[in-house]
């Protein structure tokens, strides 16, 4: 059976999942402390192991206080350990890890930042992207350049087409208001942005089929020519998109 998601909203704008099965709890990445304290208390989970993505503050600031009331114990790229809080699990792109009874695979997607990595779950189908690929959009460049987020947001699409993508944070509003001024004739994208405006579907976790459909940054191929760069390599195209959307 797949594992259990949890979306947990914290802060303003952030998404913190929790992934519950085979007796064990488990949360990808740690905003807030107070509402993912709250969703364990309210399912009766107790708090196992807390997988980091990046060191941004706002993915990992509740991390002291989880450990201190859970004893969870905390997995993140060894490659990134100086940045991000005391690791009991340090782990490598391409490692394999146990997460709840399941395999879960670290991928690397440099780019926001540098050794900002990706949890896939193939048999739960799953992928926890963070601040790489992210609902109707990816993440901005701070420490990466385009053809490092170009490379990372290629690997996570050669996930298969049904894994859910689990982002971030919830910026549907300004992602799907970008993707409509430069892919205005995609009747997906009008569609999505429709339900979930009017409160239908959750800006997140999608289908990776659905951001291949809507999302701009993994549609290069179709934006090519209207975006004036006939014969331009994905990579060079992605990275005009990146500043378009830097500012839009």
């Amino acid at each position: 059976m797949p594992l259990e998601l949890v979306p947990v909203r914290c802060l303003t704008d952030n998404y913190a999942w929790l992934l519950h099965g085979n007796g064990k709890t488990a949360l990808i990445d740690a905003p807030e402390a107070a509402p993912i304290l709250a969703e364990l208390a309210a399912r009766g989970w107790s708090l196992d192991l807390i997988a980091l993505t990046h060191h941004h503050a706002d993915h990992i600031q509740a991390v002291p206080e989880l450990v201190e009331k859970t004893g969870a114990r905390v997995l993140g790229n060894a490659r990134d350990a100086a940045r991000l809080p005391p690791l009991d699990r340090a782990v490598q792109p391409g490692e394999r890890f146990d997460l709840c009874g399941e395999e879960a695979e670290v991928i690397d997607v440099s780019g926001h930042t540098i050794g900002h990595v990706a949890f896939h779950l193939p048999a739960s189908a799953m992928a926890f992207t963070a601040d790489s690929l992210m609902a109707l959009g990816c993440g901005r460049l701070f420490e990466g350049d385009a053809e490092m987020m170009w490379a990372s947001l290629s690997r996570l699409n050669a996930l298969p087409a049904e894994t859910l993508v689990c982002s971030g944070h919830d910026y549907c509003r300004g992602n799907g208001a970008f993707a409509l001024s430069v892919d205005p004739d995609n009747a997906a994208l009008r569609q999505r942005l429709a339900e979930t405006a009017s409160g239908k579907r959750p800006c997140a976790p999608s289908t990776l089929a659905e951001e291949r459909a809507t999302n701009p940054f993994l549609r290069v191929a179709e934006l090519r020519d209207p975006l004036g760069l006939p014969g331009e390599s994905d990579a060079r195209v992605f990275a005009e998109l990146r500043a378009r959307k830097d500012r839009f």
